[in-house]
């Protein structure tokens, strides 16, 4: 084993190291409180807006470094459209959930559409989407909080509910025996991915990583799923906004990593004058990117609202910078081309592990935010430095 091999795997798996590291730190601090069984459900339920968030907000970075400012205010709309709907005009709530879905789809679309093919820069374009949907918000709510406890089917079904956690079908007492039990089938699964991906890449002339290193990140990896499944198991099991959050994630996950389509993010983002030069159609690319956000963002105004039971005219603030911070902490390049769905979703783990970790130590509001930029910069440096060779250049 040389020292390069070392390095090489500590600089792939920086993150999931850092990730560690923090949980261990939170976890002697608290004296083991973030590893209740209640606290890791609560991580995924308070939480489960920013892998949503994060996961569509990958396709716009992977474009260019390019961002969507506006997807808070986006969340905040859906939801006060829906929440009226249901609430004050009697709306089934299928249709309602079709009607947020249809709404936040044309917002990512008319946005998309100036920027992809007006070609007037993202940030101005979600910048104006940010305080235009914000404003939108207060007025549609008229300034007030509308509640949805009524609605027991649309918020059990979002994960709201005191009921929105999946039955256990083996009937445990103590134990959610169906929550362990899909832990250990993910569990296995992920091997077997693990596996016939490595045969794949050596049959094809990749190079591969150690077997020493690859052996060790899957019994790790595998294990952190098992210890999962076990803690949600002690609590009350799966809560059913997880499934949306592992639809997203596993539908995503293979768009960009098994398709031609998710492989154009990434052409574009690695140099648009030569995909364009190749055929592929970079204005459709852009445009798909920022309908998809607005997709995605009406996904997360339901999971909001219904975890809330009301809709409310703050709802969403900083939802964009958490989707934006945890796709660079996760290893997404600040100049693009560069990032993975499993990437951001550590990232996105360990900004909720920081959240609750200080929360649970009493960390002031403020001061946590002063962490959470702290390190989000230093995600970036790291990014930056490592595309240098590890060298920290000054420019004049």
């Amino acid at each position: 084993m040389s020292k390069d091999q070392v390095l090489g795997f500590l600089k792939k798996n920086t993150m999931i190291i850092v990730l560690l590291i923090v949980l261990g730190f939170f976890s002697w601090q608290t004296g083991g409180a973030i590893l209740l069984p209640m606290n890791v459900s609560n991580l995924i339920s308070q939480n489960a807006y920013v892998f949503v968030l994060a996961t569509g907000m990958l396709l716009c970075i992977l474009t260019g470094g390019n961002i969507d400012l506006s997807v808070g205010s986006v969340v905040c709309f859906v939801g006060a459209v829906g929440a009226i709907l249901m609430v004050n005009h009697n709306v089934p709530v299928p249709l309602a959930i079709l009607i947020m879905i249809l709404i936040g789809t044309t917002i990512g679309a008319f946005q998309g559409f100036w920027i992809a093919f007006v070609r007037i820069p993202p940030f101005i374009v979600t910048l104006a989407g940010m305080l235009a949907f914000r404003g939108l918000s207060n007025v549609v709510l008229n300034g007030l909080t509308v509640s949805i406890k009524d609605k027991t089917s649309f918020v059990n079904l979002f994960g709201g509910g005191a009921d929105c956690y999946i039955p256990d079908l083996f009937g445990g007492a103590s134990l959610n025996l169906t929550c362990l039990f899909g832990g250990i089938v993910a569990a296995t699964i992920l091997v077997i991915l693990q596996v016939m991906g490595r045969i794949k890449k050596k049959s094809s002339g990749y190079d591969l990583e150690p077997v020493w290193t690859f052996a060790l990140k899957v019994i790790v990896l595998a294990g952190v799923l098992v210890l999962f499944a076990y803690k949600l198991a002690q609590h009350k099991g799966i809560p059913s906004v997880l499934i949306w959050v592992l639809i997203v994630v596993l539908i995503y996950g293979y768009i960009t990593s098994n398709t031609t389509v998710g492989r154009y993010f990434y052409a574009v983002g690695g140099n648009e004058k030569a995909t364009k030069l190749s055929g592929i159609d970079t204005n459709r690319v852009y445009f798909l990117a920022y309908t998809n956000m607005g997709f995605l963002a009406a996904l997360a105004g339901m999971i909001t609202i219904a975890r809330l039971t009301s809709a409310q005219p703050t709802y969403g603030q900083n939802y964009e910078m958490d989707a934006i911070g945890s796709c660079f902490i996760g290893g997404a390049s600040a100049y693009g081309g560069i990032g993975t769905v499993p990437g951001v979703i550590v990232g996105a783990v360990l900004m909720g592990v920081i959240n609750l970790g200080m929360s649970l130590m009493g960390v002031d509001a403020n001061m946590q935010k002063v962490v959470k930029g702290v390190v989000l910069l230093a995600a970036v440096i790291f990014d930056v430095v490592s595309k240098r060779g590890g060298k920290l250049v000054v420019k004049n």
